[in-house]
């Protein structure tokens, strides 16, 4: 979501930590998988030519995005953490990776409040609407 904010370079940047965080725990799932792909088809301009292996090493990609400004830090954190919470299981890797993001990117507790909050209004907005549409 608000992927097409990114220029091309951090679409890539961030599909390396998208892959990343549904690895981070074994194998993906089926939500991940789900997730991860629905996220690729919003980066239209990068779809055909990403391989879903990581281009370069971790570290590299994070130090990539501590030097972007807030909008593309904002919206990578937003879209990791909505991988990270669409399948309402409590991982601990996946938390900690994403505490150790939120410090080197610089986001506030505030403002990481306001993400999560974001994300769990989108979660309710689409579960409302398939319940509308349904009935």
């Amino acid at each position: 979501m608000l992927l097409s904010l990114l220029n091309k370079k951090e679409m890539l940047k961030f599909l390396d930590l998208a892959i990343y965080m549904v690895d981070i725990n074994g194998e993906p799932n089926d939500i991940e998988k789900k997730v991860l792909k629905k996220m690729v088809n919003e980066l239209e301009p990068v779809k055909d030519e990403y391989t879903f292996r990581l281009t370069d090493t971790l570290e590299n990609t994070i130090e990539y995005f501590v030097h972007c400004n807030n909008v593309v830090k904002n919206v990578v954190y937003f879209n990791l953490l909505t991988i990270s919470m669409e399948d309402d299981l409590y991982n601990t890797t996946e938390w900690l990776f994403l505490e150790n993001l939120q410090k080197k990117f610089e986001i506030s507790n505030e403002k990481r409040r306001e993400i999560i909050s974001l994300v769990y209004a989108y979660r309710d907005l689409r579960e409302k609407s398939i319940r509308v549409l349904k009935n």
